[in-house]
């Protein structure tokens, strides 16, 4: 093997070459970089915990899989507890934890439990190749149906566009409520992510999916290993939709006060004093009123047929034809009153009775009747 060079002098810096390491397996690479037990001689100083609720739902599957859980935690030296009263998990280090960064492992572990990945599927996240990631959607979209709508197109027709993203990005999606977790390579991860936001943003994944397959076979070519690949991408063209223009709505100004309650019809009879009425005087009221409504009606009827009857105008000038047309309305206003008064008065006059005349003498005295024939005579 080459030795390293190394410097002359202190100030000078010594060039590595980035080719040196494309030369080496990348199986050695990471057998150099693991982390086995025994590489940290002293145990960690201060205790780290994570805590994460669980929904309700997933209260029975966490209560059948948590001894697996402490299993698996226990050989990396971490302590884990379920509380089940108030919804929650929690992870922390031991002096027996010999990885320092095991623990945050353990924490995506119980995020990914509570967000219904299967344990199976969780406890690969303690490898360190797999890297996962929550992506958060419901705050994307604000309508529930629009929102619905997009999150189907994530999963597809029998979820084969699901399918054809976990092959293409190598990675384990779960979609769940409103939060996608994605499990894989770095890589794969940061691409979901991508996928699902646009997906929200009414880009359809099927574009993404296309591109990523064109990568996948532009990848295996060597000569174009260093060249660009955006002739061979495809170019979508944005396509402006008709949207309906929302509705502005004017805002109403707040009063400080509410307005005023609107009164009762028993409120209005208290003011005008007809609830204090007899049953007998209100059937006369009601009466009376009818009478005077048809008084009107009739007088307007009476005054339409006479209409009939009156000559026609003469063409006269305008000025003078303004001044007959007012002289006419108030003629027919004086008419109108005229009537009204006459049946008011008739109406009035059936209702008082007649006044007798001033009494006499005469009508206290009897008389004898007066007989027509002439006295006989008495005989002697």
């Amino acid at each position: 093997m080459s030795e390293t060079p190394q410097p002359k002098n202190k100030k000078e810096k010594v060039k590595i070459n980035a080719v040196d390491l494309s030369t080496i397996p990348e199986d050695e690479i990471k057998k150099a970089m693991e982390f086995k037990q025994g590489d940290m001689p002293h145990p960690l100083l201060e205790e780290s915990s994570f805590a994460t609720l669980f929904p309700k739902y997933r209260e029975t599957y966490l209560r059948e899989i948590w001894p697996l859980v402490t299993r698996t935690l226990d050989s990396h030296g971490l302590a884990c507890q379920l509380d089940l009263v108030e919804g929650s998990m929690t992870v922390r280090t031991t002096r027996k934890t010999w990885d320092p960064y095991v623990i945050l492992k353990a924490r995506d572990l119980i995020k990914l439990l509570a967000r219904s990945v299967p344990f199976p599927q969780a406890v690969k996240i303690l490898d360190d190749d797999t890297v996962c990631d929550i992506i958060k959607i419901g705050n994307l979209v604000a309508n529930k149906e629009r929102f619905v709508k997009r999150r189907q197109r994530l999963l597809g027709p029998q979820g084969n566009t699901l399918k054809a993203i976990e092959l293409l990005t190598e990675c384990y999606i779960m979609i769940q409520g409103t939060t996608v977790s994605a499990m894989g390579p770095y890589k794969g991860v940061n691409s979901v992510r991508r996928i699902v936001e646009d997906c929200m943003k009414n880009v359809h994944p099927i574009y993404h999916i296309k591109e990523m397959m064109i990568r996948k076979e532009l990848a295996k070519d060597p000569k174009l290993a260093n060249e660009s690949w955006d002739r061979f991408l495809p170019r979508f063209k944005k396509r402006n939709v008709k949207q309906k223009k929302p509705k502005v709505t004017k805002k109403r100004k707040r009063e400080l006060f509410p307005p005023a309650q609107t009164p009762s019809k028993v409120d209005l009879q208290l003011a005008s004093g007809e609830y204090f009425l007899k049953p007998d005087e209100k059937r006369a009221r009601d009466a009376e009123k009818k009478r005077l409504a048809s008084m009107e009606n009739r007088a307007k009827k009476d005054v339409e047929r006479q209409k009939v009857f009156v000559a026609p105008k003469e063409d006269t000038p305008k000025k003078t034809q303004q001044k007959s047309s007012g002289e006419s309305k108030d003629d027919d206003k004086k008419k109108i009153d005229a009537l009204m008064n006459k049946f008011k008065a008739q109406a009035l006059s059936k209702k008082e009775p007649a006044k007798r005349p001033a009494d006499s003498v005469a009508d206290y005295l009897v008389t004898a009747p007066s007989s027509s024939k002439p006295a006989k005579k008495s005989k002697k």
